[in-house]
């Protein structure tokens, strides 16, 4: 017995093949890759399992047909193997692959300081984003994100058959989208500069080039919360479009977007849903109030009215269930926003200029997105500058646009975590982003 130790030299190597291939290869002899995952010792035999590719292979160790021995391999060493794609109907792939010969590529030097290998990690929060680069390897924790890539190319396979341009934004700019004191400064060589809040200025700017854009990138607020649905960066899902109407021709989009979202995760990611059960939502048409009658729905309920600007997140989970109660569905618009509450480029409704045309999207509980139609007009975006204590030649490149003629448009960005933290119904938005930074959190 014997382990290779050279792929070059030994011919039971063929060119490697990826997990996915293996349905269609049943009968044959191929090479894989991956890292050991368990190893289970049954009576006579054992069995291999191999994480490749994201996705965990069971392969069968037998001593007679193998020229190396088991204790050779530990979990998480790096193997190239020759195996042969035995078919059996017991699988849940159909087949199973018999190990025939393998080659080492790396032992770890260490043992993994998190168990990883078992339908969950056992472990507390912190501790799984402490060592989120090996707590990821866990079957249930890499689904997570498989399903958020899912979600991701259903939202921009959607933008894109309606025309959307994808764009790519700077995120050192030169003065806050959204105003306020939640801005990231850094020095940028001899001048000041900001971590970008939204691409809001730019996507604006695209308008008046391509009519309708999207980004889907990464913001940065300097908000010191430290709760369950905070996040200091997230990727933002923003989109922007000229000519419109009126402001609810976005929520119209925002829901045929959700629905390709849906169908998305439906389609790519079945075994991921299963994993962790997933209950996708059927999106039809999404109910809509107003902002005061929200407030008002919820006084009727007995909740406490401490802030009259905006909904806090008791109410948003309070709203969600009156309205999943009333009409079925797991979403929500509320609309209208006060425009105390709303930035300087929201539209005044004409009927009510205490009130904007903007809304929020609730799901299951919490605020997914906020949107609304933007001011076009130079002399009125300038007014409303001054109106809430604004200089606008801080932001004449901004106001450039509105110089040069702009249409009416709008748009809204979508917390892509958050979208996914829901769908999963997690108890807290960090376990849907890869490497979250908060308040305390600057690694790995």
């Amino acid at each position: 017995m014997k382990t290779i130790t050279s792929i070059e030299s030994n011919e039971n190597f063929s060119n490697n093949v990826q997990a996915w291939q293996l349905k269609n290869m049943i009968g044959e002899t191929v090479t894989i890759h991956g890292n050991v995952y368990k190893i289970r010792k049954m009576h006579g035999f054992a069995f291999v399992l191999l994480r490749s590719g994201g996705e965990i292979l069971q392969c069968v160790y037998e001593e007679t047909r193998t020229d190396f021995p088991l204790e050779k391999l530990t979990e998480e060493c790096c193997i190239k193997a020759a195996v042969f794609v035995k078919e059996e109907p017991r699988s849940r792939r159909g087949f199973d692959l018999q190990l025939l010969h393998v080659q080492i590529l790396s032992l770890p030097a260490r043992h993994s300081p998190v168990v990883i290998n078992q339908k969950t990690v056992n472990a507390s929060l912190e501790t799984l984003l402490n060592y989120r680069p090996i707590t990821l390897r866990n079957q249930r924790e890499a689904a997570i994100f498989k399903i958020q890539e899912a979600l991701a190319d259903g939202i921009r396979r959607f933008l894109k058959e309606q025309h959307f341009t994808e764009i790519h934004t700077p995120k050192i700019v030169s003065e806050g989208a959204e105003g306020g004191t939640n801005i990231f400064h850094l020095k940028y060589f001899e001048q000041d500069a900001f971590l970008a809040q939204s691409p809001q200025f730019y996507k604006q700017m695209m308008v008046g080039v391509f009519e309708r854009v999207f980004e889907i990138g990464p913001v940065f607020r300097a908000e010191k919360h430290d709760t369950s649905r905070h996040l200091n960066e997230y990727t933002s899902v923003d989109f922007e479009m000229g000519f419109i109407e009126d402001f609810q021709e976005l929520m119209a989009m925002e829901t045929g977007m959700l629905r390709s979202a849906m169908a998305s995760v439906k389609e790519q990611c079945p075994e991921e849903a299963a994993l962790l059960g997933v209950r996708i939502p059927e999106i039809t048409e999404i109910p809509c109030l107003r902002f005061q009658e929200a407030k008002e729905l919820l006084q009727k309920e007995g909740c406490s009215q401490n802030n009259p600007m905006d909904l806090d997140p008791e109410e948003e989970k309070k709203l969600c269930r009156l309205i999943r109660e009333k009409t079925g569905s797991e979403f929500v618009f509320v609309t209208h926003y006060p425009s105390a509450k709303r930035p300087f480029y929201a539209m005044n409704d004409p009927q009510n200029p205490e009130e904007t045309l903007s809304f929020d999207l609730l799901f299951r509980g919490m605020e997914v997105t906020t949107g609304g139609q933007r001011i076009h007009s130079y002399e009125t975006q300038v007014e409303k500058m001054r109106q809430k204590g604004l200089n606008p030649e801080d932001f004449s490149s901004y106001l450039m646009i509105h110089q040069c003629g702009m249409p009416p448009h709008g748009g809204l960005g979508l917390g892509l975590e958050r979208l996914t933290s829901r769908l999963l119904e997690q108890d807290n938005v960090r376990r849907a982003c890869l490497f979250p930074r908060d308040i305390h959190r600057l690694t790995p």
